[in-house]
């Protein structure tokens, strides 16, 4: 996987974060991820994962489009 060196800020979000921007709870991200339909944390230790706060946004902004009739 190539990384992007462009200077940019990321943002990690932990699962509390995640939960509250979606709304949905901890079982149905974990369900979502499984069916490969919700965005996969990265790990950064043993006890520690987040996601990419774009890839939360990218995923929101489908899920309106889906709801309005307007992503194929």
């Amino acid at each position: 996987m190539a990384l992007n060196t462009q200077s940019k800020s990321l943002t990690l979000l932990r699962r509390k974060d995640v939960e509250s921007r979606t709304g949905l709870r901890r079982s149905t991200i974990y369900e979502r991820m499984k069916n490969g339909t919700f965005p996969r944390p990265i790990k950064l230790g043993a006890r520690v994962s987040c996601w990419p706060e774009h890839e939360i946004e990218t995923w929101l902004d489908e899920q309106i489009a889906v709801s309005r009739g307007e992503f194929k």
